[in-house]
């Protein structure tokens, strides 16, 4: 791979802005300074400095993010701070973007990545990627709710539902439960509870596929998932 590419794929502009920077010669390739940007490098071997940082080559970035309340799963926005504002300078330069959305007044798991294809993946209706939600809810859950939720409920546009599994941490005039669903309408969580009539006061996303949220992050704080978590995420259905 060409040096400038390689630059640029790892967040350090444009070819044209990447040839400046090589060009002020703090790009050092095995301890050599280098500002030809035809040069090519191996990057499973070659050892690339700019301005005295060692920069580690990575095709693609996943990050598992505990968003808080008032952060939109968007990569840029004019008048809300976004799950990418949230990010460190190393690793938004990697250009990583949410995975499907999550509400802005919801918490939880948001993964980040730059892998197209995973994302797709991710996203696919095809695909029934299990997500579960922890929520607060104003009205007493039912066992009968229960059995609606399983073969689907239908919503106030008339859509109707997949089966989802609804378990009751605890019921009463503001019951606790988990959910999980295989889709992702838009506010689909709070409008499932609507067509039984309740409301939802608090919502938390806790898992995407085989992946939970790590309990230690706090809100606002994420992480890039280890090996493990990644060939998990990839190969979920193998």
């Amino acid at each position: 791979m060409r040096i400038d590419k390689f630059l640029a794929n790892m967040g350090f502009g444009t070819r044209k802005e990447v040839k400046k920077l090589l060009k002020t010669g703090t790009v050092r390739l095995n301890d050599e300074t280098v500002k030809d940007a035809k040069v090519h490098i191996d990057v499973n071997r070659d050892s690339v400095i700019v301005n005295g940082e060692v920069i580690e080559y990575k095709e693609f970035i996943y990050l598992m993010m505990n968003k808080p309340q008032g952060v939109i799963s968007a990569t840029e926005d004019s008048k809300d701070e976004t799950v990418v504002d949230l990010l460190q300078l190393e690793d938004a330069r990697y250009e990583p973007f949410p995975v499907g959305r999550l509400d802005k007044d919801t918490e939880g798991f948001v993964l980040l990545t730059n892998n197209g294809k995973l994302a797709h993946e991710l996203l696919s209706p095809k695909k029934h990627v299990p997500k579960t939600y922890y929520a607060r809810i104003q009205g007493v859950v039912t066992e009968e709710d229960v059995a609606k939720f399983k073969i689907g409920v239908t919503l106030d546009d008339g859509y109707e539902t997949k089966p989802a599994d609804l378990v009751i941490l605890k019921s009463g005039e503001i019951s606790e439960i988990e959910l999980t669903i295989t889709e992702g309408k838009f506010h689909q969580v709070k409008r499932m509870f609507i067509a039984v009539d309740k409301k939802v006061t608090y919502l938390k996303r806790l898992s995407i596929g085989p992946l939970k949220l790590d309990p230690t992050l706090e809100l606002g704080e994420y992480r890039e998932l280890t090996d493990e978590e990644i060939e998990l995420l990839v190969n979920r259905e193998q």
